[in-house]
């Protein structure tokens, strides 16, 4: 598996275009998914990555990194579809960022489960079902 160091050293902006530096995330368990408007099956994924977070509120937290490059079309994209976990802007940064995170095709939707240790448990690129990101949780949960 390809290390979390990139993750945890970038530093990308959020839906008020305000600069986040993702090392704030350290420590927690992760599902970090790559995404973007335009992309069919990442529109598909999203309702499960809320119910995800809902089910395990305050024990893991999803963070949604869009491959995108303007603020405003994405803020109101997370606004229609209720995205109500944290949602960063990667632009020029995405397509390396995914590829430094073991994504070297560049494909979405890419999503990755880190543990309370910065180790990436899983790596996927494709859609994630509800019964993927049950499992996801577990995992994570289970991970010390």
């Amino acid at each position: 598996m390809p290390s979390s160091a990139p993750l945890f050293a970038a530093t990308l902006s959020d839906l008020d275009d305000k600069p986040v530096a993702l090392e704030r995330y350290k420590g927690k368990p992760l599902i970090v998914n790559f995404w973007a408007r335009w992309c069919g099956p990442c529109r598909a994924e999203i309702p499960e990555f809320i119910a995800i977070r809902n089910a395990h509120k305050g024990k893991l937290e999803v963070l949604g990194i869009g491959i995108e490059d303007k603020v405003e079309p994405v803020r109101e994209f997370a606004k229609a579809y209720e995205m109500d976990y944290p949602i960063f802007l990667a632009r020029e940064k995405g397509i390396p960022l995914m590829q430094a995170l073991g994504n070297t095709r560049g494909g979405l939707p890419y999503t990755l489960l880190i543990d309370r240790n910065g180790n990436i448990l899983q790596k996927r690129l494709g859609v994630m079902k509800k019964a993927d990101l049950d499992a996801a949780a577990e995992l994570l949960l289970k991970a010390r």
